[in-house]
């Protein structure tokens, strides 16, 4: 195990320098294939979450006050009560190293190792731990063949074959293509948006399952929401969403 990641330490060095890559926040050059898009500097930049700030139990939002650990359970922000899924968590902020990477799965099927070791902790807190299945958050059929992939169908595979979750892409489907969210829709635009959007298509593979609902970015939580009451229909008994960031209020 150290002699390979000696190896690839070195492999990965050896290719820094021949074939340098700037880093997309800070035009640095990256040190290592393993971070992406962005360089070691960026990424220490940039807000990761430990799973020790004190934020919505539900949604994930972070909390201005601070609390006890045994009581976070207990801390609620109120906006989400309507929000069908059981808990949503984020790997960090919108920001830096993480926006970056997200931009580029918009335009390139590739998560990064560093994404992927973030999205793996994630994943092995409570309650998320808990979850038995893996789904991507599903893109119109016109939507994924204009763009070739779906960036969250990427992310799911990619953390699915570490933490040896089954991975399911068949049964949650978008059934209307929706405009994009734009700036200055408010909460009920985007939910009336995406409202009735998704449907799941093998109800059988879905009944009884804690259900991973992967996407790129959390934003109003419209999206997942609609997502978590379809699978909630069909039977899971619960939805948690991990994505790779969320925006944060300053």
């Amino acid at each position: 195990m150290l002699a390979t990641r000696a190896a690839n330490l070195f492999y990965d060095s050896c290719l820094a320098l021949l074939y340098p890559q700037a880093c997309a926040v800070c035009g640095d050059s990256v040190e290592s294939r393993t971070l992406g898009v962005a360089c070691e500097k960026c990424w220490h930049a940039t807000r990761i979450f430990t799973g020790d700030e004190t934020v919505c139990w539900k949604c994930g939002a972070m909390s201005a006050g601070s609390v006890a650990p045994e009581q976070r359970e207990q801390v609620r922000c109120r906006r989400c009560d309507a929000d069908a899924f059981t808990v949503a968590r984020a790997c960090g902020a919108y920001e830096g190293a993480l926006r970056a990477s997200v931009l580029l799965l918009k335009r390139k099927p590739h998560v990064c190792n560093e994404l992927i070791e973030l999205l793996v902790n994630v994943q092995r807190r409570s309650p998320l731990n808990q979850a038995t299945r893996v789904v991507p958050v599903p893109l119109h059929n016109e939507r994924e063949k204009a763009r070739g992939f779906n960036q969250a169908s990427v992310i799911a595979e990619a953390l699915s074959a570490v933490v040896s979750l089954p991975l399911d892409e068949i049964s949650l489907v978008r059934t209307e293509h929706t405009s994009r969210h734009r700036a200055g829709m408010d909460a009920r635009d985007r939910r009336e948006s995406v409202e009735k959007s998704f449907a799941v298509s093998y109800p059988a593979l879905i009944a009884g399952e804690r259900v991973l609902l992967i996407d790129d970015v959390f934003t109003s939580g419209a999206t997942v929401s609609a997502c978590a009451e379809a699978l909630l229909d069909a039977g899971a008994a619960d939805v948690f969403v991990l994505t790779i960031a969320r925006p944060l209020p300053y």
